[in-house]
């Protein structure tokens, strides 16, 4: 590509973004921080919660893939459950035998189906190719995908991406392929039973979480659950630090979105 075309591609990338941003409710008036609502997560984060324009990794205990992307549609509805568009990237290679996005799983977790682009790919080429590009654009509020192999290289790239966008990228990974990574957090997700109500229906899911990494923040690990209604989570037991559970209820919740 000759260097009059490159600059004409970023021209025509930059004049698409502008417009989707325009057309788009909401999105200038994000904030720099995701935050979990609750002190003893958020007082492990830098700035007090998930930073936006970063790659985060989201990697699933045995059998608890399906647990893992719920756990990011939860983050993802808490923060943008009226902002479109939030886009999914998913690789056939890998993820098939998890299944699919279900769209009332998703609604039930109060992540609306007909705000996201979900992308599906072939090959784990094409979905790195799609979730680069997606970041780049800055058009979406948010990005999550799965990627079952990311060399360190390839996730200083997505990181920065991330940055320069001013937007979160979720990626899911399996442990059995985890290698290096530039990501500014990295949690395990597992299952936990979920509460139910006197009929026996689930209330609100629960996670087993722990934050293994956090660039300038401390790990932790807890049990959480979220309420889809309020859009908030709360703690269901503090594993790694007791002391963390006895002031969690002290804040009020907050919506926060990025910018």
């Amino acid at each position: 590509m000759t260097q009059h075309a490159a600059l004409s591609v970023a021209h025509n990338r930059a004049v698409l973004v502008e417009q989707l941003r325009r057309l788009l409710p909401g999105i200038a008036d994000f904030h720099k921080t995701l935050p979990f609502g609750l002190p003893a997560i958020d007082s492990r984060l830098p700035k007090g919660g998930l930073a936006c324009g970063a790659l985060h990794e989201i990697v699933p205990a045995p059998n608890a893939i399906p647990a893992a992307f719920g756990f990011i549609a939860a983050i993802l509805a808490r923060h943008f459950s009226s902002v479109a568009p939030i886009v999914f990237v998913l690789p056939a290679c890998g993820f098939s035998p998890s299944g699919r996005l279900h769209g009332h799983g998703l609604h039930a977790l109060g992540l609306d189906p007909a705000r996201l682009i979900l992308v599906e790919t072939a090959h784990r080429r094409d979905a790195l190719w799609a979730i680069a590009e997606t970041v780049r654009s800055g058009a979406p509020a948010a990005v999550a995908g799965f990627i079952d192999k990311l060399d360190l290289k390839s996730s200083q790239r997505l990181h920065l991406f991330a940055a320069e966008a001013a937007l979160p990228l979720f990626l899911l990974r399996p442990a059995q392929n985890l290698e290096s990574s530039a990501a500014a957090t990295r949690w395990r997700v597992g299952t936990a039973e979920a509460a139910r109500d006197r009929f026996g229906l689930i209330t609100r899911p629960r996670w087993q979480l722990q934050l293994e990494r956090a660039r300038n923040g401390r790990p932790g690990e807890w049990v959480v659950e979220y309420d889809h209604v309020a859009h908030r989570f709360s703690l269901a037991a503090a594993l790694a630090d007791p002391a963390c559970a006895r002031g969690t209820s002290k804040k009020a919740d907050r919506q926060a979105h990025c910018a």
